[in-house]
């Protein structure tokens, strides 16, 4: 996995930090970053490292752009530190930096992530920055250097990396310093310094220490390290480019401190159907959204099972939230095997609590289809077909399944996400291949008489598949077609669990289909047949033939059908592979034009055929084939569909 590769070779403590500012409601890719750094704290406490987890709050940042949801009034305080600008009104909150960050820490305990949190309005105000700051300020020349050798961006000779909180007008986005004598700062606080504020025009002189002002975040960043001692930090791809906040902040470390950089970790963006997410101007889905949606070991999973440095391009799309749901399934599924080691660690990775993960998940799109089938209380249901019953565990978590689903139909679903189970069969149903709609004869034809479970149903409808035969995905469609008049669905199997036998088995015979049309699309030529047979040589059981005659009749005709016969004539094999798993295969021999005067001439020709040609299959495989003694003939209208 690779938070394992990611601290290979780490020896001794190490203090993993991440961090936020909350400039605004803070969106969902803000969760990456925690849980990366969460995966490698518990990667760490698994190997048995001491580690500690700590999360800053950078709440002394100045206010530089209005939030998507602030009042017009917030705008007087452009340029003040967010923990000094008063909550929204009726927010419980001290300021409005508590105000948005409180939302946000509320979700971590939820995701079981284990993180101490520090703001750092306490960190400056405490006097615990004092020393770095004066490290920093007495070497502000090193930092233009680097600056300047690093990012390429150049700052005048009187330019010194502080922002002081103005004595006049509380602003800290607006100061500029340009001298340090050991003691006190001198600043501007000046008017046109930055576009989204305006300063006052005070000058003067203060201490830099004791929460009087901070350091620009760069800085700030190198500050961190050095007085926390942080070994691993990780940041967005965008800090961490070449020239970048990164190397910047490392390069300061070094020369003013002679430190060492963490342990960087770059992570790839967290995207909302392709488009990258924006705290300040509400753009994205914000944090507590999602984890109101999604369980949270399937947030988790989510976020931790992509590496850092592959994009996590999230959708609430059918497609994708059914697929989300279906991985994290099989994970908790083959973790439960005794080899599957990395699934095993993978799944300590998400889980919330040691048994946030260990239950029996019932899937997600089952559980949006049944909670839109009316007069069905879908836990009762599931409860009453679940062998055993369900656990506690069990019961907790499809709790959480239900809530998401629900809310998944509340706020995301399309209007072809919904379905309904339909009271008559659809006209769309018309629109089937014959085959499909044969497939469905025969389903209803062979549908058991008793109650099955799931995965007995989910055989029963491959099992179809095969003796009509179709392909599983039209076989499918076919069954959602008639159902709910969608071309996708649920698991069918499932489906059927939780709806009546005799409405299913009525729907199913209720599609007519023209099995003239219906040899015409599945039927295969000798040599198709002999091509099959060859690439499953060693793998047959048994094979049994049928003769069947389909004449084409119109009303007028007598019942025996005498005069010119049209049709068609097949061999139908039904083979048996060493999986136990039956095929047929129809092989299209004859197509009467008029040839044959009755229907006794037509079966004879057929079976004269025919038997050179089983014997031929006979003799090229070395099988044995058992043949039906009694031809199988259908009349059909040529007018009915």
């Amino acid at each position: 996995m690779w938070s394992e590769k990611i601290i290979e070779g780490l020896v001794g403590p190490q203090l993993i930090n991440d961090s936020k500012t909350p400039s605004g409601r803070v969106h969902v890719g803000s969760l990456r970053g925690v849980l990366i750094h969460d995966a490698l704290y518990r990667a760490l406490r698994d190997k048995g490292t001491e580690a500690t987890y700590q999360y800053g709050i950078d709440d002394y940042d100045p206010l530089d752009g209005l939030p998507a949801d602030a009042a017009p009034s917030l705008q007087e305080y452009m340029g003040h530190p967010l923990c000094n600008i008063p909550a929204p009104a009726g927010s419980n909150a001290t300021d409005l930096a508590d105000h948005y960050i409180s939302e946000f820490l509320a979700i971590f305990p939820e995701l079981g992530v284990d993180a101490q949190v520090y703001r750092m309005r306490d960190i400056y105000r405490s006097g615990r920055f004092n020393q770095a700051v004066d490290a920093i300020l007495e070497k502000s020349d090193v930092v233009r250097k680097i600056y300047a050798e690093v990012s390429h961006a150049a700052r005048p000779e009187d330019w010194y990396p502080f922002q002081v909180i103005c004595e006049n007008c509380g602003k800290i986005g607006t100061t500029i310093v340009t001298a340090y004598d050991g003691k006190e700062v001198t600043y501007h606080c000046k008017a046109d310094l930055v576009s989204w504020a305006q300063g006052c025009g005070y000058q003067g002189k203060v201490s830099p220490f004791d929460g009087r002002g901070k350091l620009p975040w760069k800085l700030e960043w190198t500050a961190k390290w050095h007085t926390f001692g942080i070994t691993i930090e990780g940041a967005g791809k965008d800090h961490c480019t070449k020239g970048g906040s990164r190397d910047v902040a490392a390069r300061c470390l070094k020369e003013i401190f002679g430190d060492s950089p963490p342990l960087n970790v770059p992570y790839e963006f967290f995207l909302v159907s392709g488009a990258k997410m924006s705290s300040s101007k509400g753009v994205g889905m914000a944090a507590k959204e999602i984890a109101h949606f999604l369980p949270p070991e399937i947030l988790r999973f989510l976020i931790v099972r992509t590496p850092p440095k592959r994009t996590v391009n999230f959708s609430t799309d059918f497609e994708y939230i059914v697929r989300l749901f279906n991985e994290h399934d099989r994970l908790v599924q083959k973790a439960q095997l005794e080899q599957a080691h990395s699934e095993k660690k993978m799944l300590r990775m998400i889980e919330v609590d040691p048994v946030s993960t260990a239950y029996h998940p019932v899937g997600f799109q089952l559980l949006i289809a049944l909670l839109q089938l009316p007069h069905i209380d879908v836990e009762h249901e599931i409860q009453k077909r679940t062998e055993g019953g369900l656990t506690e565990q069990d019961k907790e978590n499809l709790k959480k399944r239900l809530s998401a689903a629900t809310y998944w139909l509340d706020n995301y679903a399309s209007e072809e996400d919904r379905i309904e189970l339909q009271a008559n069969l659809p006209a769309a149903a018309a629109e089937l291949s014959h085959s499909q709609r044969a497939f469905l004869h025969l389903l209803g034809e062979k549908f058991p008489k008793e109650s099955q479970e799931e995965e007995a149903y989910q055989k029963l409808i491959f099992d179809i598949a095969r003796l009509t035969p179709i392909d599983q995905k039209s076989a499918f469609a076919a069954i959602y077609r008639v159902l709910l008049d969608q071309l996708q669905g649920p698991k069918g199997g499932a489906l059927f669990v939780y709806l009546d036998r005799e409405f299913l088995v009525q729907r199913f015979l209720e599609v007519n289909f023209s099995r003239d049309a219906f040899w015409h699309e599945s039927g295969i030529s000798a040599k198709e047949c002999e091509d099959w047979l060859s690439k499953h040589r060693g793998q047959i059981l048994s094979t049994k033939a049928e003769y069947r005659v389909n004449a084409l009749i119109s009303a007028m005709d007598a019942p025996d059908i005498s005069g010119e016969i049209r049709g068609k004539g097949v061999i139908e094999l039904q083979v048996m592979l060493t999986d136990k798993k039956t095929y047929r295969l129809r092989v299209l021999l004859r197509n009467f034009k008029g040839e044959e005067s009755t229907l006794d001439s037509a079966v004879a020709s057929l079976e004269a055929q025919g038997e050179g040609f089983l014997d031929e299959m006979t003799r090229l495989f070395g099988i044995s084939i058992e043949t039906a003694v009694k031809p199988i003939v259908y009349r059909e209208y040529a007018d009915r569909a």
